[in-house]
């Protein structure tokens, strides 16, 4: 007899409960697989513990024994070994007394394009058929936040097995996957593609998953499973800690069985105590037949009705009329002084907007908000709010975005951000939870008014998404194939990195005039000799010509020369730039205002036949 055949005489299954994080309260903080092989002692007593308190199912110590996550310690090689080794404990722990199942664990999480689906293809293939050698009773795929993974790897799984298969997903939210895709719908499809048992584990604990279960039918052909976690975590001295007791657990146990729960174990947190608890409560009692569902509860997503109208998006106005931008950076000290009249200056003058870089180059600076915030309020100027990835974890840069479209600042750059190594504190830490592909994705799922996690928001957000753009390297058509990448992602415009030659301007043009997405281009006038060597040989993304580096130093010992010859450039620049690109993109160095606001003039007065930016404030 099996596990599915069990189940057609009507018995309630009790599963076993966390490996993991009951070997993290003994203290363990390594490759919890690789114990098969080190501590296999301890694995047996686990296991064996669990099915004394009542487990029917255990689960092998296999969650995260594939090559993709071995490789994290260097155990990538040993894939097979251990995978046989932790089947091995399991059914010498089982004997007769319990099934064993080959758990596989989801690779992707809240992230899910940073792998692809062929790697996922190719691990869980491996790792299948180490599991399937050692004439295991079934398999379990849990802790899958994407959907797709799941059915990839399901519909693999059942080629390859008639072995029972338990499919169970990880909701970001009460009855909802991360894509939105309510549990109904994903129990229906993991259905479809050949599972037997279809349920729900970690990230909830029993309140939230019987609160989802509520709204979940009894499947056709297949049977529930629930493995809820103990509770919400805490954080302590540096370990997570669960804080439900299994009196909890045995109390909740009855509400599991009425939604219909056919399985029913534990996930993160719980122990012995739980699964003994809920074995007690539910080993003498039969299945429901019939339950009553819930109606699905639909939130309303509005655009803001609180917000004011404003200018139209940046990107929209770039693509009707030539457009200037200057950036202004966030002063490095608590005087605002300078800066706030910089400000006024470029607004005075009428620039489009300006944009505001977010620590850049990894050095502390005012925040770009607070000082964009001001500025919108105080002279009417629009701000463009640079946003790195590198300061932020995923939900520092949600909140982020939820204070931006708040305050009403609807015009964002998305950047990856300079590593922690280039700027004043090299030890800190450098985030990088998201790239800057990721971002644009987050920012335009939040114009759809969902959250990275698939949380309705409440209103649809309205950014328009700028991205950076270097065209300084070498082969600039794989410049332009991130640029297409961007574009897929939901870049609406590009900002590109100071140019500093005639020809790399006319070299952009080409190849990206097939792209019909606008771009600012960049440009930047040099303010003395020392400054275009920095800039050349110490920045990234930035190279400057011979000719222009010539022609700097002839006046290296004259600073005053030297910032008339920056501007110069530029302005020569300037005129090949405006008959090439719409967008015009000033960077203010060193917070030298007066240069950029010269070249804002000068673009306007020495290109009449643009007729929209004709000055009426000089």
């Amino acid at each position: 007899m099996g596990i599915v055949d069990e189940l057609k005489q009507n018995k309630i299954l009790i599963g076993d409960g966390a490996m993991g994080t009951l070997l993290h309260s003994y203290g363990s903080d390594r490759c919890f697989e690789e114990l098969s092989l080190s501590q296999s002692e301890q694995i047996f007593n686990i296991h064996r513990a669990y099915i004394d308190a009542g487990a029917d199912i255990i689960q092998t110590n296999t969650y995260a024994a594939n090559y993709l996550k071995l490789e994290r310690y260097g155990l990538q090689d040993q894939v097979k070994e251990i995978n046989t080794a932790a089947v091995h404990l399991a059914k010498k722990a089982s004997g007769n007394d319990a099934y064993v199942v080959g758990t596989i664990g989801g690779i992707r999480g809240i992230k899910p394009h940073m792998i692809t689906m062929d790697e996922i293809k190719r691990t869980f293939r491996e790792q299948l058929y180490c599991l399937l050698s050692e004439n295991i009773d079934g398999i379990l795929l849990e802790t899958f936040y994407d959907l797709e993974e799941l059915a990839t790897v399901l519909q693999i799984a059942r080629k390859e097995t008639s072995l029972p298969i338990i499919a169970q997903v990880s909701l970001e939210e009460t009855s909802y996957m991360q894509n939105r895709t309510h549990i109904t719908e994903a129990f229906d499809r993991l259905e479809n593609h050949g599972a037997d048992i279809i349920g729900i584990n970690c990230r909830l604990g029993p309140y939230h998953m019987l609160s989802t279960l509520e709204e979940v039918p009894l499947p056709k052909h297949g049977y529930l499973s629930a493995y809820p976690n103990a509770s919400l975590p805490s954080y302590v001295d540096g370990k997570l800690q669960y804080e439900s007791d299994a009196d909890y657990f045995k109390e909740c146990a009855l509400s599991f069985r009425d939604q219909g729960i056919r399985l029913l174990g534990g996930c993160c947190g719980t122990t012995p105590a739980h699964i003994q608890a809920i074995s007690k409560e539910l080993k003498s009692l039969a299945p429901v037949k019939e339950k009553i569902i819930k109606p699905r509860q639909t939130a309303k997503v509005t655009v803001s009705s609180t917000a004011k109208p404003g200018p139209a998006p940046l990107h929209e106005q770039v693509k009707k009329r030539q457009s200037i931008i200057v950036e202004l950076d966030p002063p490095r000290k608590l005087d605002t002084t300078r800066f706030m009249k910089g400000a006024k200056a470029l607004q005075e003058i009428g620039i489009d907007a300006i944009t505001l870089a977010d620590n850049s180059l990894a050095s502390p600076r005012i925040c770009n908000t607070a000082v964009g915030s001001i500025v919108k309020e105080k002279f009417g100027l629009r701000p463009l709010i640079h946003i790195a990835c590198r300061d932020r974890n995923l939900i520092g840069l949600q909140s982020h975005i939820m204070g931006l479209h708040t305050l009403g600042i609807r015009d964002i750059l998305a950047v990856t951000g300079d590593p922690t190594k280039v700027g004043d504190f090299p030890g800190a830490s450098s985030v990088y939870d998201a790239t800057s592909f990721e971002l644009i994705k987050i920012i335009k799922q939040f114009n759809n008014g969902i959250s990275l996690s698939g949380k309705e928001l409440g209103q649809k957000t309205d950014f328009s998404i700028g991205a950076a753009f270097n065209p300084n390297v070498r082969h600039i058509d794989k410049a332009v194939q991130r640029l297409e990448k961007k574009i897929e992602c939901g870049a609406d415009y590009f900002i590109s990195q100071p140019v500093f030659s005639e020809e790399k301007l006319i070299e952009i043009h080409d190849a990206v005039k097939h792209l019909d997405v606008p771009i600012y281009i960049g440009i930047m006038p040099l303010t003395s000799s020392k400054n275009a060597d920095f800039l050349h040989h110490e920045v990234p993304g930035i190279k400057l010509s011979p000719d222009v580096r010539e022609a700097m130093a002839r006046y290296k010992d004259d600073p005053g020369r030297a910032s008339e010859e920056g501007v110069r450039i530029a302005k020569s620049l300037l005129d090949t730039a405006i008959g090439l690109f719409n967008g015009i993109y000033l960077v203010t160095p060193f917070m030298r205002y007066p240069m950029t606001v010269e070249l804002v003039k000068y673009a306007r007065t020495h290109h009449p036949k643009h007729s929209s930016w004709r000055l009426q404030n000089v």
